[in-house]
C-alpha cells in the first residue's frame, strides 16, 4: 500500500472494522481482549479501503470518570508520519468529550512515548478499581507493563 499522495481518513470505527483492527493489533502483538465491546469508541485511520492506524478507547465504571487508552498501532509503512500522534489526539479528546476525568494506559514499549501528551507514569495501586477490571489490567497486558495516567484538561 502506498503512502504518498492518499491521506487516510479519520473516523470512529464501525461494526464492519472488527477484522481489519484485529488484524492490526494482532500483527503489532497487541491483545484482542476487550475490543469488540469497545469498538464503538475506537478512532481508525483508513487508507485505500484498509486500516492502517487505530486507538482506542474503553469507558470504565457506570460513571465514566475513567477511560483506558488502548489498542494504539499504525502499520509499519505508516509510521513516523505523524499519524499515531493524531490517532492518540483523537482519543484522548473523544475520552475528554465523554467526560472522562482521568486516561490511564498500560505499554510495554512505549512508555516514552505517551509523555508527550501528558502521561506520567504511576502504580497498579493507584489505579482506580474501574479500569483495574478491565481486561487489559485483568491479564490481556503482562505485569511487567508500565502504568501511565493523564488527568483531562480543564
Amino acid at each position: 500500500m502506498s503512502t504518498t499522495g492518499v491521506l487516510p481518513t479519520i473516523r470512529f470505527a464501525s461494526g464492519n472494522d472488527e477484522a481489519g483492527v484485529a488484524s492490526l493489533l494482532t500483527s503489532s502483538n497487541l491483545p484482542l481482549d476487550g475490543v469488540r465491546e469497545a469498538l464503538q469508541c475506537f478512532v481508525v485511520a483508513e487508507a485505500e479501503g484498509a486500516i492502517v492506524g487505530v486507538a482506542g478507547i474503553e469507558a470504565c465504571g457506570a460513571q465514566g470518570k475513567h477511560a483506558l487508552l488502548r489498542s494504539v498501532a499504525v502499520t509499519p509503512e505508516w509510521r513516523s508520519k505523524g499519524l499515531g500522534r493524531t490517532l492518540v489526539n483523537r482519543a484522548i479528546a473523544v475520552a475528554e468529550e465523554r467526560g472522562a476525568k482521568a486516561l490511564y494506559l498500560l505499554t510495554t514499549t512505549a512508555d516514552t512515548y505517551f509523555p508527550s501528551f501528558g502521561f506520567a507514569r504511576t502504580s497498579r495501586d493507584a489505579v482506580p478499581d474501574d479500569v483495574r477490571a478491565t481486561a487489559e489490567f485483568q491479564g490481556a497486558c503482562p505485569d511487567s507493563a508500565t502504568v501511565m495516567v493523564r488527568t483531562a484538561s480543564a
